[in-house]
């Protein structure tokens, strides 16, 4: 038994998570998150919540998660979120393609063509279910959809992303954050994508937790906050590294790398080491961590540099946990090119520029003749009407000669309008639970042991009376209570010999124990047991508080 299947036995035993649906059989992608799966994804997303949001004076929003047909549609998802599914022509069982080539040992390039990877799969790979390899390949779009209300033209699909509420809340945010930039706009929500065979435990589902931000920032300007995290080394596995099939990363500083322009924009930088931090503080070593380029043709649609966060997990390899883009203007230009809003910022310019512009001017009585059944359309966009080749057009339709004029007139600018660029650092919460648990997992005199960062770690304090009489059970409940009301979060237990209470605890990760004996009934004090060290230390109960309060800190 590998480790990641030790660890799957374990989260379903004490709690963790397990596969939904199990009475039914289980439905692959889904996953339930148990008591301590809910805490454990709470203390993350608040440590993740606190490095990128609260220390940068970022915003946060919530976004509903069904959007209309069209809010995908202007943002390139409908065309371009598609994986390409391999179907049996024996059994009918339907895969992804290029994960059933990786398991035949062909790593292929997310751009080839599927009549390429048809050809590949026919050739070399064998149906898991009925070993034929007659294979057919096509492109599966991975969101699901719905219908939104009664009517079935109302189509919508569930958000594969939170990304697209903070794009097209922008113009609304902005003018709530007083027209400044930058502007970081975070949001912490579910994510759904209609995987076509998802596998690895919680590595790849259908249903997810994500924590994103949005920065939006003129390009022309840097990150203030670089010099925060200058020394921070980034592992970089560069796009000329990733082409040439380097498996070593270089290893630079956050400055270096915005410098030297391994990395398009500071502010990637700046979140790629944000990222490193983070990943430290959930257990994971810095040699186990890399940035890895994506080569032109894999990244998304949006991207124009994109570097995945991979952890190396024992049983699985190198996983994505974190997704860090620069996404440029695309996703504003999009909205605003398919809704028809303003969604340009105007950037203060160190000196006046006198320029001469054209101008439409209507002449509305010619309207009117000219245009009976549109004349209060025309007037109403007259604000869209664009000036080409000396000519006027509405919505790429040339206006009638006589219903307009066009006047030259000089105008100062003291701002330049601009569509903000983007970089966004993007992170699958269950993938973290997952990773955080295979690096606190070790076995200790044949116990297990997860030795959880403390600031994650789901249970903090456990409460044992020593045995079940003479009043200790009381004492040890009233301890309990005023750590509850300390705001630690704590676990009550009196079952079985104190040795197995300990080991139950260190299973599920509770970095202390706290024991009243006989002594307790004697001076008020207790012993208080650290997790991975199993050493013990007398303490006073009016100083337990502090004590635990200092430890955690």
């Amino acid at each position: 038994m590998n480790l990641q299947e030790k660890i799957v036995l374990l989260a379903k035993r004490r709690g963790f998570f397990w596969q939904a649906y199990e009475i039914y059989g289980g439905v692959g992608g889904f996953y339930v998150l148990g008591p301590l799966g809910v805490r454990i994804r709470d203390k993350i997303v608040e440590l993740w919540r606190k490095i990128f949001v609260k220390e940068n004076g970022f915003i946060e929003i919530e976004s509903p998660v069904i959007a209309p047909y069209v809010v995908f549609e202007a943002s390139g998802h409908v065309a371009s979120f598609k994986d390409p599914m391999a179907e049996c022509l024996q059994c009918k069982r339907k895969y992804r393609a290029d994960h059933l080539l990786k398991e035949a040992g062909i790593d292929v390039p997310e751009s080839t063509p599927l009549d390429e990877i048809k050809e590949m799969l026919n050739e070399k790979v064998k149906c898991p279910e009925c070993k034929s390899m007659r294979w057919n390949v096509r492109p599966f779009l991975t969101m699901f959809e719905t219908k939104i209300g009664p009517y079935t033209e109302n189509r919508g699909f569930l958000r594969p992303e939170t990304a697209q509420g903070m794009f097209v809340e922008f113009k609304r945010l902005y003018e709530i954050s007083r027209g400044k930039l930058p502007l970081g706009i975070a949001q912490i929500g579910k994510g759904f994508r209609n995987e076509i065979s998802p596998r690895q435990a919680m590595v790849r589902l259908r249903e997810f937790n994500m924590m994103e931000v949005e920065l939006f920032m003129n390009p022309e300007e840097g990150c203030p906050y670089l010099d925060r995290v200058k020394d921070v080394k980034l592992p970089l596995l560069t796009e000329e590294l990733v082409a040439k099939g380097v498996k070593e990363p270089v290893v630079v500083t956050a400055r270096e790398a915005a410098e030297r322009r391994l990395v398009k924009h500071p502010w990637l930088a700046y979140f790629l080491a944000l990222s490193k931090i983070f990943l430290n503080k959930l257990g994971v070593p810095d040699d186990k961590q890399r940035f890895k380029a994506k080569l032109e043709g894999e990244r998304a649609h949006y991207s124009a540099q994109t570097f995945d966060h991979e952890v190396y997990l024992e049983g699985y390899g190198w996983v994505e946990v974190a997704g860090h883009a620069y996404r440029t203007d695309y996703d504003l230009s999009s909205h605003m090119a398919k809704s028809g809003e303003d969604l340009t910022v105007s950037i203060p310019l160190d000196k006046p520029i006198k320029k001469v512009v054209e101008k439409v001017e209507l002449i509305v009585d010619k309207v009117k003749i000219e245009y009976p059944d549109k004349w209060k359309e025309i007037l109403k966009n007259r604000s869209k009407i664009k000036i080409k080749d000396g000519k006027a057009f509405l919505d790429d339709e040339e206006l009638k000669e006589g219903t307009y004029e066009i006047k030259k007139q000089e105008v100062v600018e003291i701002v330049r309008k601009i569509v903000p660029h983007v970089v966004e650092p993007s992170f699958g919460v269950e993938r973290l639970i997952l990773t955080a648990l295979t690096y606190a997992y070790r076995v200790k005199e044949d116990r297990v042991v997860l030795s959880l960062p403390r600031e994650i770690a789901p249970l903090e304090v456990a409460v044992f009376p020593l045995v079940t009489k003479d009043g200790l059970p009381e004492k040890a409940l009233e301890i309990k209570v005023m750590l509850d009301k300390a705001g630690f979060y704590t676990v009550y237990d009196e079952s079985g010999s104190i040795g197995r209470r300990y080991a139950r605890v260190d299973e599920i990760g509770v970095p202390f124990a706290v024991t009243v004996d006989y002594q307790t009934l004697k001076d008020e004090s207790v012993t208080v047991r650290d997790r991975d060290t199993w050493e013990q230390e007398r303490v006073k109960v009016d100083e337990l508080v502090e004590y635990l309060r200092r430890k955690f800190s």
